[in-house]
C-alpha cells in the first residue's frame, strides 16, 4: 500500500491514496473515514503517521477533524445569500439543511463604536450574544450580535427557547427587518473561532460585519459572523423585496 524508501515520506503516500479515494467517491461528503487504529493497521504504520496524513487532508480542506468523533469528508459549500433580507434558517432550508442557532454565551457591556452604529450613546448598556450557527450538527459559523440591552433586554434566553434570530424579534413584536449594510472581508480567525469551527487555525474565514434595521429605520442588530471558508459560498443577492 505504500512503498518505502521511495524519496516521498510514508504519511504523504497515506494522505495522496486518502485523497484520491475521496475524489474518487469512494468516501461520500459528510461520511466517517476509518479510524485511526483501523487506518495504522490498513497500511502497516502507527497512530502518529496517520495523523501527520490527517491534519496534512484537513488543512487541504478535504477533510473535517471533530475531536471525539472522528475525521469526516468535507461536504460541499452551502450557498448563504446576503440581501435585504438576510435570514438563517431560511438560507439553509432552501437547499434542503436545517439550520438553527445555538447560544454559546452572552454578556451586557458597553462599547461606544458599536452603541454609535445602533443609534445609541456611546455609554448604553449592550447586550452581546455569541452563537454557533448549525447546519443540521455541523457548525458553518461563529457570531457576535449586539443589542439595545433596554428594548431587548433577555434575547439571549428567547434566542436560545426559539434557536433563531427572527423568531426571538419576533418575540418582542418586530416582525420583519432588513439588512441596511453588509461588509465582507477575509481573515484567519482566532483559536477559539477555529475551535468553534473545527477547522485549523490556518485556514481562512470570511467575515461578515452588519447592521439590521426595522421597518422604521431604527438600527436592531449589529453582527459579526465568521464562516468557515471552505463551509460557506456567500452570494450576494439583489435589493429586491
Amino acid at each position: 500500500m505504500v512503498e518505502r524508501g521511495s524519496g516521498v515520506a510514508v504519511w504523504r503516500q497515506i494522505g495522496e491514496q486518502l485523497a484520491e479515494d475521496i475524489r474518487n467517491k469512494l468516501y461520500a461528503p459528510g461520511e466517517r473515514l476509518p479510524t485511526e487504529p483501523e487506518l495504522a493497521a490498513k497500511f502497516t504504520v502507527n497512530r502518529h503517521t496517520i495523523r501527520r496524513a490527517m491534519s496534512e487532508l484537513e488543512q487541504l480542506g478535504l477533510v473535517r477533524i471533530e475531536q471525539g468523533r472522528g475525521t469526516f469528508v468535507q461536504e460541499h459549500a452551502i450557498d448563504y445569500a446576503i440581501g435585504r433580507r438576510t435570514r438563517f434558517s431560511e438560507n439553509l432550508l432552501n437547499q434542503g439543511v436545517l439550520g438553527y442557532i445555538e447560544v454559546v454565551a452572552c454578556q451586557s457591556l458597553r462599547a461606544g463604536d458599536i452603541a454609535a452604529h445602533l443609534g445609541l450613546a456611546r455609554t448604553a448598556s449592550l447586550l452581546r450574544v455569541q452563537a454557533q450557527g448549525k447546519a443540521e450538527d455541523r457548525c458553518i459559523d461563529v457570531s457576535e450580535h449586539y443589542f439595545d440591552e433596554a428594548r431587548f433586554p433577555d434575547f439571549a434566553e428567547q434566542v436560545r427557547e426559539r434557536r433563531s434570530i427572527s423568531r426571538a424579534f419576533a418575540h418582542y413584536g418586530v416582525t420583519d427587518y432588513t439588512r441596511q449594510w453588509s461588509r465582507i472581508t477575509a481573515a484567519l480567525p482566532t483559536p477559539e473561532v477555529a475551535r468553534l469551527l473545527g477547522q485549523p487555525k490556518t485556514r481562512p474565514i470570511l467575515q461578515v460585519e452588519s447592521l439590521n434595521v426595522d421597518g422604521n429605520g431604527t438600527p436592531l442588530q449589529y453582527s459579526l459572523t465568521r464562516f468557515g471558508g471552505d463551509l460557506v459560498q456567500l452570494v450576494v443577492a439583489s435589493d429586491t423585496p
